[in-house]
């Protein structure tokens, strides 16, 4: 039988202890092992552990000296606003009453006062010839194109020559009544001749009136192929040219201003209508020319856009080669002269309250006052409700002040007057 091997540890080669050899000279000895070496500390690492402790320390409080110093601790050479007061100082303008012009702007175009169209009002033809330019000055009656006319000449011609007839053959008629009527008495002709005769004047004088009507018809007809001008004025557009077929109440061939005058049309919002009057002073300016131009309110109009609530307004100017129709235009009229501070555009602010300024009152404190802005000019914002002109206003720099704050009001400020 087989016998299971018990296991047996891996035993160590070498040994862990001192191996003493013991030869067959010498007898056994046991030679005894030596002592585990015990760790010395030196005695220099209490001294160097203190030192270090001491150092950590001496950081320690050099670091919370610097932090007390950056933090304002020790002696303070300066002093702060705060131990001023901290009252700030600020600039302030009174501004008096000044002489204004409150006045409405609005811009529009150049156009003619009487922009007529003139289109073929006869037969359709063929353009033959044009004899003016856009730009050109022209006379009432005065011929601007001509249309075709050969077939209504000869129209014309033919009617006149019936014409002669018709007269010629109603005097032949006219004379043989009268021939009848004399020998009535003598009984030559009896009466069914003379009245045949009668009637055949009749019939031939009538037939003259026909002719003659149609003859003035050709030759109102021929006149229509003359394209004139209906009034004096200057030609504005002409879109005529020869070749071209003109039909009655088609495309315009010529619009003409009558009289050559011109003004400018505009919209103006409706609170400002309610102050211009017609008749009222008014100055045009045109881009691209720097002299003005003046005129007067001559229109306002009748009824206000419920859209845009803008109402129209025409300003009447003289004739002038510079105001060409479809030119856009500025204008300003003057609606009244009245007295009202002025102040400084810095001085003014807005916010969802509307606009206000900031005034200093007699206890050197900032008030909030609520103003009503008109306009501006050159010199500055125009109040016209809130101020009555002697009070003292910061002039700049409101917005960083405070309703109740006290203020330190500059000596070198000057009211404006």
């Amino acid at each position: 039988m087989g016998t299971t091997p018990e296991h047996i540890p891996d035993a160590p080669l070498v040994p862990s202890g001192p191996v003493t050899w013991i030869g067959r000279d010498r007898s056994f000895e046991r030679v005894a092992e030596p002592e585990p070496a015990v760790a010395m500390t030196p005695p220099e690492a209490p001294q160097r552990r203190w030192k270090w402790t001491v150092g950590a320390v001496a950081g320690l409080l050099i670091l919370a000296f610097v932090t007390w110093k950056l933090m304002g601790g020790g002696p303070k050479t300066q002093t702060t606003l705060a131990e001023r007061g901290g009252i700030p100082l600020v600039s302030v303008i009174v501004p008096g009453q000044q002489s204004v012009t409150s006045s409405v702007n609005f811009t529009g175009a150049i156009a003619a006062r009487y922009d007529m169209p003139i289109a073929n009002d006869g037969d359709t033809g063929r353009i033959v010839a044009v004899y003016v330019e856009a730009g050109d000055h022209v006379k009432r009656g005065q011929v601007l194109a001509r249309i075709d006319d050969s077939v209504i000449v000869q129209q014309v011609n033919r009617l006149a020559a019936s014409l002669e007839q018709a007269r010629a053959q109603a005097a032949l008629s006219a004379a043989e009544y009268k021939r009848a009527q004399g020998v009535e008495a003598a009984g030559a002709l009896s009466a069914e001749d003379i009245e045949k005769r009668r009637a055949t004047a009749v019939t031939d004088a009538a037939n003259v009136k026909v002719v003659a009507a149609q003859l003035a018809e050709a030759q109102a007809r021929l006149a229509r192929t003359r394209i004139t001008a209906p009034v004096e004025g200057t030609v504005l557009t002409r879109k005529a040219e020869a070749g071209q077929i003109a039909n009655p109440g088609g495309e315009v061939l010529f619009r003409v201003a009558s009289g050559g005058e011109v003004e400018m049309r505009g919209q103006i919002a409706e609170q400002d209508l309610a102050q211009v009057k017609v008749g009222q002073a008014a100055t045009v300016y045109l881009t691209g020319i720097e002299r003005p131009f003046t005129g007067q309110v001559r229109l306002l109009g009748a009824i206000i856009d419920p859209q845009t609530r803008l109402g129209d307004i025409r300003i009447q100017l003289k004739p002038d080669p510079a105001l060409r129709p479809g030119a856009f235009a500025r204008a300003v009229v003057a609606v009244s002269q009245s007295q009202r501070p002025v102040l400084p555009q810095t001085a003014v602010m807005a916010d969802a309250g509307g606009s206000y300024v900031l005034i200093v009152n007699s206890t050197d404190k900032v008030e909030r006052r609520a103003v009503r802005v008109s306009g501006t000019t050159d010199r500055g914002v125009i109040i016209a409700e809130g101020l009555s002109g002697s009070e003292r206003v910061v002039a700049t720099a409101g917005g960083f002040l405070r309703d109740g704050e006290a203020v330190k009001v500059a000596p070198a400020a000057a009211g404006a007057t």
